[in-house]
């Protein structure tokens, strides 16, 4: 035998002496025919292996030897005296002593050893004897090795050592492990093989010890009610953990019971092999037995009642509802009112009966209207919880045309009826619905109410008549008129007949009027309990007539100096429509004369004209120029308007540089006449502080001064009384107060000496001298100018900027010096300056 090396049907096996041997096709070598010691052929076989897929080639030799022993000669030798007569014996294959030992493979073919499962015994039990022929000449050692013997699961398998019996030690299982693959050897006393080891199989019979196991122990299936026989339900399965392949695990089902027995008690039956329920017989209805509760049993050994194993699982089959039951009124006919013009209000309530599950589509039920409302004034939509059929006004009911509806209405299911089965009579109602009666609202007709007039209609006129309608023709009632929005308050109604007279002039250029239309809106109430009433609304159309004067556009124009540059085109406005407008006709006024004299005006067109100078220069000024425009309406109108004109210097390009005149210019008389009162006020408030100034220069002067000659200005001067400016100014020396032509020189002082409160040595600023007599128009750049010094003052304090003004003359020189004796014969030597009295100094 030769191993295929796991390649299967795909090798092809050659013998090269065919008349004397054959190779099967899975590698077993065989006899073709008796073959004699003496007829051994003396070259050994070539046994050839082909891949028929890749033709790929193996080359084997096998050599034959002669047996040492018949058979019946081994036979006789393997059973000794002390052993079992009828215990089976496996003999080591032959082969030639002077050979060298070579494992060879799977040169033996042992018949696998069945052992039943489940034995009880007695344990040990003998197998099988294991033998070779050298121990006739020496004694031999025999032992197996594979799982179950040597490896787990150990201890199953054991060998007497020396006989060679092989016996099981314990019962086999075999849903455990089906067979056994054990190696058996030989050796002698010195532990060397003597025999190649030989394999050999030990299968577990299988014994009926396992009960079918269903998969599920409920089963759950479904069937829709009303089907044929033959209709497939469910399949229910089982194992068995027994060998399928023997009638141990072959199984066997059958319906043991049905609960309820109705309408008979074989409805379903079940295929014994497979286990699929089907239908056998007819007359599944769901509304009377909505479920069925199946006993099946599953017995092995092919069902056979004796020697089979049983087990039983439940199977449950719900009966699954069809649209068998159509839908059924309570009633044949069903009654409901509704007030007049009122929409979505529910009139009636249909209820229905439905013998199938509820909640699903062959319950749910779909209302329809067949006969009654030929104008589609009502529909019945489905109240999806109750069911029910709500008929529903959707358009408005006037009771003047109809007082009663009689309305008729189909019940279905949302799936239709199954097949055979028809809608009954009591699948159709009948619905009378009563209409009450409203006072409703009186109405205009027509209503916008548009009207034709001219502008300018005087005031009583009378316009139209704007009467409503009461709809109520049941009810005797009647209608009074009110105004209820008039914008310009132009028209007045009769309460009684509904006569619209003026009350002030129509005018097209009102503000109120929108593109020559204006919208009035009346009000009509009728005399009903409780009262109701309607707007309507009155347009009128005003036709243009020529009222309005056209005016000068632009109001406001530049001109250049010269004329050359540029002109000014001009244009007119008129309130009035064409042809009641332009085109327009522009000239200019006799008077003054020199506007004639200055100025030309040249047509351009229809609508536009252009303004020049005359003139070859004109001075800068603003200059208004009356313009006289006429319309071209019937009967014409002429208007005297002017334009302001700003004469300016212009640069190349034609535009003015005169900034000031700009802005004059561009200046409103409001925005002047605003400025002028803002100089005014400003004014009166300088003229008030410089009077409070003098009066308290007054007081100061009235209060006697001492003066001590011997202190000099630079000490500084603290003030007790109100006239402190904070805490920031109590600190500062006033040595800022000096002038430059009264501080002491250098050269005077002691080198290194110098006083505290003495200015450091920097650069002193160059403060501005004011001229012996000053114009009052210098005042402003010296002032400037000395702020601009005094921030550049490295030794002016942090906070104050104490600035020196030499307006009050050479009077108030004279007196500084002497102002510390004063202080202190006053009682005040350290009085200091107030910080808001640094400007006025």
């Amino acid at each position: 035998r030769f191993v295929d090396c796991g390649r299967g049907g795909l090798l092809r096996f050659e013998c090269s002496n065919p008349s004397d041997f054959r190779i099967e096709a899975d590698g077993v070598v065989y006899a073709a025919r008796s073959i004699q010691h003496s007829t051994l052929p003396a070259l050994p076989v070539l046994i050839k292996a082909s891949d028929t897929t890749t033709q790929q080639e193996w080359v084997t030799q096998v050599r034959l030897m002669p047996s040492t022993h018949s058979s019946q000669q081994v036979e006789e030798v393997a059973v000794p005296p002390v052993m079992s007569k009828d215990l089976r014996e496996i003999a080591f294959p032959s082969r030639n002593t002077d050979s060298q030992l070579k494992r060879m493979k799977r040169d033996w073919v042992i018949p696998p050893i069945n052992v039943p499962e489940n034995s009880r015994g007695p344990f040990p039990q003998e197998l099988v004897r294991i033998r070779s022929d050298h121990d006739k000449s020496r004694s031999l050692r025999y032992s197996v090795t594979g799982p179950g013997a040597d490896q787990p699961p150990t201890g199953i398998f054991i060998i007497d050592p020396i006989s060679g019996e092989l016996s099981v030690n314990k019962p086999l299982d075999r849903e455990h492990i089906p067979n056994f693959h054990l190696r058996a050897h030989a050796v002698d006393l010195n532990g060397n093989q003597v025999e190649n080891p030989i394999d050999i199989v030990i299968n577990v019979i299988d014994m009926n010890d396992n009960r079918p196991e269903f998969t599920h122990q409920i089963w759950n299936g479904t069937v829709p009610e009303g089907s044929k026989p033959g209709t497939f339900v469910m399949t229910v399965t089982s194992v068995d953990k027994d060998d399928p392949k023997t009638a141990n695990g072959m199984l066997r089902y059958k319906i043991l019971s049905q609960n309820p027995e109705s309408p008979t008690s074989n409805m379903f039956t079940i295929n014994n092999k497979t286990g699929g329920i089907i239908t056998v017989a007819a007359g599944l209805d769901r509304e009377k037995v909505p479920q069925y509760t199946l006993i099946i049993q599953a017995t092995d050994m092919e069902g056979n009642p004796m020697y089979g194993l049983s087990n039983t699982a439940t199977a449950v089959i719900r009966v699954t509802d069809i649209n068998d039951n159509p839908p059924e009124f309570t009633s044949e006919t069903f009654f409901g009112e509704v007030p007049e013009n009122r929409v979505n209000v529910i009139v009636a309530n249909l209820t229905v009966t439905d013998k199938d599950q509820p909640n699903t589509p062959a319950w749910n039920a779909v209302y329809k209207i067949t006969g009654g409302d030929p104008t589609g004034r009502f529909s019945v939509p489905t109240d999806p919880t109750t069911n029910e059929g709500l008929v529903t006004v959707v358009k408005p009911i006037d009771y003047e045309i109809s007082r009663t509806y009689v309305l008729t209405v189909e019940a279905r299911n949302e799936v239709p009826l199954a097949r055979g089965i028809h809608s009954p009579r009591q699948s159709t109602a009948t619905v009378s619905i009563r209409v009450m009666d409203l006072n409703e609202s009186p109405y205009f007709e027509p209503n916008p109410k548009l009207i034709r007039l001219e502008e300018g209609m005087l005031p009583e006129s009378m316009l139209t008549t704007f009467t409503a309608q009461d709809p109520d023709r049941f009810m005797q009632q009647s209608i009074r008129y009110s105004k209820l929005s008039d914008p310009a308050n132009w028209l007045r109604i009769d309460p009684n007949t509904g006569r619209i007279t003026t009350i002030a002039i129509l005018d097209r250029e009102s503000p109120f009027v929108k593109n020559s239309l204006y919208n009035a809106t009346f009000l009509a109430t009728d005399s009903g309990v409780p009262p109701a009433s309607g707007t309507g609304t009155l347009q009128i159309y005003l036709l243009d007539i020529n009222d309005n004067a056209p005016k000068v556009f632009p109001q406001e124009a530049e001109i250049c100096q010269k004329p050359e540059p540029n002109a000014i085109n001009i244009t007119a406005v008129d309130g009035d429509l064409n042809p009641n407008a332009g085109p327009f006709a522009f000239e200019l006024a006799h008077r003054p004369a020199d506007v004639r004299r200055n100025w030309t005006i040249t047509r351009i067109s229809g609508d536009y004209a252009q303004m020049s100078l005359k003139i070859g220069f004109l001075e800068s000024g603003i200059y208004e120029i009356p313009i006289i425009i006429t319309d071209s309406g019937n009967l014409p109108m002429s208007n005297t308007s002017y334009l302001r004109i700003k004469v300016c210097q212009c640069d190349i390009n034609g535009d003015c540089t005169d900034q000031q005149h700009i802005m004059a210019a561009g200046l409103g008389t409001g925005a002047i006449i605003a400025i002028l009162l803002c100089i005014i006020i400003l004014l009166i408030l300088v003229l008030l502080f410089v009077v409070w100034m003098k009066r308290r220069d007054k007081e100061r002067q009235a209060k006697q001064l001492l003066i001590d000659p011997e202190d000099d200005v630079r000490d500084n001067i603290l003030k007790y009384d109100e006239e402190g400016g904070g805490e920031e100014d109590q600190d500062y020396d006033l040595s800022q107060l000096q002038q430059p032509d009264t501080i002491e020189p250098d050269a005077i002082k002691p080198v290194g000496i110098r006083r505290l409160d003495e200015r450091p040595l920097h650069p002193e600023p160059q403060y501005p001298m004011r001229s012996a007599a000053p114009h009052p128009g210098d005042i402003g750049d010296f002032i400037n100018e000395g702020l601009k010094a005094a921030d550049n003052d490295p030794t002016a304090p942090p906070y104050d900027s104490l600035l020196v003004f030499d307006y009050e003359g050479s009077g108030f020189h004279s007196r500084l010096p002497k102002l510390p004796q004063l202080l202190q014969q006053r009682g005040r030597p350290g009085l200091r300056l107030p910080q808001r009295l640094g400007p006025s100094l």
